[in-house]
């Protein structure tokens, strides 16, 4: 290999090194690893989680009706869990569930560091009338 080739090596490698440690400069939303979300009811709620955001960030959850206004929000930080791959959130919400009616909302997650947002998750929003 000649020293020319060497060099040009070595500062490729070095680029891509400093690149991996400083982090991603954009989302590639084309890859698997995009953050997603589900869904569940527990103990009459709507609970929003998901994978593949980062750990130790912060991961905005919301649950917004279908026009964009907010039925519920809040700020999580995002943890390894032993079944969700990547930094995974899991978020109690207000809203009652399950609930009749179809889709009328969504929910989505946004991860700071990456700056990357879920695809939406077609959801019911219901609040309970007590």
């Amino acid at each position: 290999m000649n020293r020319h080739l060497r060099a040009l090596l070595g500062v490729t490698a070095a680029a891509v090194i400093a690149t991996t440690l400083a982090g991603p400069a954009h989302a590639d939303t084309s890859r698997s690893d995009r953050p997603f979300l589900f869904t569940y009811t527990y103990a009459g709620h709507l609970k929003v989680a998901g994978g593949n955001f980062t750990v130790g960030g912060r991961v905005y959850v919301s649950v917004k009706f279908r026009n964009g206004v907010s039925a519920f929000g809040k700020w999580a930080v995002a943890r390894t869990h032993p079944v969700t791959p990547g930094g995974a959130v899991y978020v109690d919400t207000p809203l009652a569930s399950p609930c009749n009616g179809s889709g009328n909302g969504y929910a989505e997650a946004y991860d700071s560091v990456t700056r990357t947002w879920s695809a939406r998750l077609p959801v019911t929003v219901c609040r309970r009338i007590d």
